[in-house]
């Protein structure tokens, strides 16, 4: 059994990618994490009512979306005690069609590395079909 690496400050560089992944939403994973959160908003699982608000479809959660993009930042840190702090906003809604899955892009940059505290920020995007479906999405993560 091999021992993961574990990312230290001084072997990153500003804009270095750390992680790239796509991950694809589907109603069932809408399903499921409505199940695990306890939040059974009809937004996100029924379309008629979509609709009656005025969302073009059933859209994915929030949380789900944010657990998601973080994900392969942890993976990477290899120890989820490391991430310090983490934001992001919210700019356009994730649709996820009935009978097919939708398709999350992410990509994780280094954004800023602070030697006096052992912290790096990795500035990470997400994207739906080449749009950007979260800005200002950041996190603080402290590195050996």
């Amino acid at each position: 059994m091999t021992t993961p690496t574990v990312p230290t400050l001084g072997s990153l560089t500003k804009g270095d990618v750390i992680a790239r992944e796509t991950r694809t939403f589907t109603r069932d994973t809408l399903v499921r994490y409505a199940g695990a959160s306890g939040d059974f908003n009809p937004i996100h699982y029924n379309d008629a009512f979509a609709a009656e608000v005025g969302l073009p479809s059933v859209i994915a959660h929030g949380m789900l979306t944010m657990g998601a993009v973080i994900s392969p930042v942890l993976d990477w840190l290899g120890d989820p005690g490391r991430l310090v702090s983490y934001e992001t906003r919210f700019t356009r809604p994730i649709e996820v069609p009935a009978l097919d899955g939708v398709d999350v892009d992410i990509e994780a940059t280094v954004g800023l590395l602070k030697t006096e505290d052992g912290t790096a920020r990795i500035d990470i995007t997400a994207s739906v079909g080449g749009q950007k479906v979260l800005t200002k999405c950041r996190a603080v993560v402290r590195l050996a």
